[in-house]
């Protein structure tokens, strides 16, 4: 019954950090106020989390747990390099919308701490590039897609995917769109972003 209760209590500690480092991020986010947020008191809070940063990380691995492992399988199924391109940015896509404070978080971490992420790739479920990166050699070779390093599709699948979400204050700006708008165009790029790919590399 303990067990259970404690489980209950870490879930709301980590919905009630997840809301405010959305909304306030790493920097603005107060331990006082994810207690008020969690309806526990502070003392609480630090029974479970010393600190700030244990508790940002453990709200980043909640959340990198339920992305990493689907992008890993859509990597190393048995899928084409097409069928790739589309499943990783719907899924990435969709999972952003629900997390649309994970990249910021990560950029933030990785800048403030680039060793960070190291403490992740041993984690089950870690994305693996290694069966993708031979898959584009081998379609290469078939003249089902035009020459390009595995590494370099790859990164160009992220940056596409990633780089609304982490700067959405400068696009909205350029563009002149508010955020429903904004949010209908994201949704839009789980079709643009893959089409713009397939499209550049197909022969």
């Amino acid at each position: 019954m303990k067990n259970k209760k404690n489980e209950n209590t870490e879930s709301l500690i980590l919905e009630a950090a997840k809301s405010i480092f959305q909304t306030k991020g790493m920097n603005g986010a107060r331990m006082q106020e994810i207690a008020n947020k969690a309806s526990i008191n502070k003392a609480m809070l630090h029974y479970y989390y010393r600190s700030k940063q244990l508790l940002f990380e453990a709200v980043f691995k909640n959340a990198f747990s339920l992305l990493a492992p689907q992008l890993n399988t859509i990597l190393n199924d048995d899928s084409s390099i097409e069928e790739k391109v589309r499943n990783f940015c719907s899924n990435y896509i969709s999972f952003i919308i629900k997390h649309p404070y994970l990249p910021n978080f990560i950029i933030q971490e990785l800048n403030r701490n680039p060793n960070f992420i190291l403490k992740m790739k041993d984690n089950i479920g870690f994305p693996n590039t290694e069966k993708f990166k031979k898959q584009v050699v081998l379609e290469i070779e078939k003249g089902i897609i035009k020459p390009i390093k595995g590494e370099q599709l790859f990164i160009n699948i992220m940056a596409l995917n990633v780089f609304p979400f982490v700067a959405k204050p400068l696009i909205q700006t350029l563009i002149d769109v508010e955020d429903e708008e904004f949010e209908q165009i994201v949704e839009e790029r789980k079709t643009e972003v893959a089409d713009f790919i397939i499209n550049s590399i197909k022969k």
